[in-house]
């Protein structure tokens, strides 16, 4: 009976496993089997060849992990410093394949899969807390910016399983160790940049001690000191807009998605139907509705990652908003921060709204 129990609150980890596993399959069977094609290599980087391919980020994770010597490596990156900032994850996959190199394909494939399992189950964890139904935590665990990692060897499970986490240790009242797990978070993806903002903001106007300050800080001074050694070791910091060719943060809201009008309104038009309803319409209901929290006075966390998070695609780069798989991994908090909005203000109504993400999933069929 108990664990009749269990599989009822717990069968959404079984639907993520399964799926991710069956994309798995998939994108080896796709490559002959060889998970190092699944980095999706290019000439342009693996061989010197500037008219090569240019294949895509996962094979950075790769390269990083089989030689962590930031002036080796530094020739297979396309922005080395950008590329390099993103260290835990090919760190943890040299360290699990025991600094094997053939094994280090495997072990990248491996975290993935720990992460986006053990993401789904913390944040079914969490919405039991709040007495929000687990089915919902399949909005996260089926959302294509997530998924997309297992089969490419991408940083999103990681990041977000420790995002996850620190959200987590916040409820249970661990609050240092929320934070140092956004230390980590931090050093997985620079994005993660604003889960520790609002968590600073939500904090900021309560009275603390100085090592509980210490403990909000920490992130970024570990964050800055990361880059600081960054612009020691390649001459410039690893923050920015994205890797090669990636153009800055847009001005005007929205521009990013407007300026592809420009050279394709056929583009335009495809783009904007798939990722209207399901990008730009959410962004600007949870600026509008985190907004309004924040006017009203409440200053809670779940608020101000809404807030930060859609903002950043409301000014999101042309180049993001041109490439539909780093659209829908870059949109991955506005997700989680609409979940945890949603689910702390008992909105069911926006909660099953969400579940609409999940066919986005085709977008992952490449």
């Amino acid at each position: 009976m108990e664990n009749k129990k269990k599989l009822a609150v717990y069968w959404p980890i079984l639907v993520v496993v399964i799926v991710s596993l069956v994309y798995l399959v998939f994108r080896l069977e796709k490559y002959d089997w060889d998970p190092v094609a699944l980095a999706e290599i290019g000439t342009r980087y693996s061989e010197g060849d500037p008219d090569g391919s240019e294949g895509y980020d996962g094979q950075f994770a790769y390269y990083i992990a089989r030689d962590l010597n930031p002036e080796t490596v530094e020739k297979f990156l396309d922005v080395p410093a950008y590329r390099y900032q993103r260290i835990l994850y090919p760190l943890l996959a040299r360290i699990f394949a025991l600094t094997r190199i053939d094994w280090i394909p495997w072990t990248l494939i491996l975290i993935n899969l720990i992460s986006i399992a053990l993401a789904t189950w913390i944040l079914i964890r969490y919405l039991i807390a709040i007495d929000i139904p687990s089915r919902y935590s399949l909005v996260f665990g089926l959302w294509a910016g997530i998924l997309v990692g297992i089969g490419t060897d991408l940083y999103e499970p990681l990041a977000f399983v420790l995002a996850l986490s620190a959200w987590y240790a916040r409820l249970v009242k661990r609050f240092k160790i929320s934070y140092a797990l956004l230390a980590l978070a931090l050093l997985t993806k620079e994005i993660m940049l604003a889960f520790w903002f609002a968590s600073f903001l939500a904090d900021i106007t309560k009275n603390k001690t100085k090592s509980e300050w210490a403990a909000m800080l920490s992130p970024a001074l570990i964050f800055a000191a990361w880059q600081g050694w960054l612009w020691y070791s390649f001459g410039q910091l690893g923050f920015a807009s994205g890797g090669a060719m990636a153009t800055p943060f847009e001005i005007f809201p929205y521009y990013g998605l407007i300026r592809i009008g420009g050279a394709s309104i056929e583009a335009f038009i495809l783009l904007a139907v798939i990722f209207g309803p399901t990008v730009v319409i959410p962004s600007i209901w949870g600026v509008i509705s985190s907004g309004r929290k924040l006017l009203s006075g409440e200053r809670s966390v779940h608020a101000w990652a809404l807030l930060i998070n859609c903002l950043l695609i409301v000014f999101l780069p042309h180049s993001t908003f041109r490439e539909p798989l780093g659209l829908v991994r870059v949109s991955t908090g506005m997700v989680i921060s609409l979940l945890w909005f949603a689910g702390h203000y008992g909105m069911k109504r926006v909660l099953n709204y969400a579940m609409f993400w999940i066919p986005l999933l085709v977008v992952i069929i490449r």
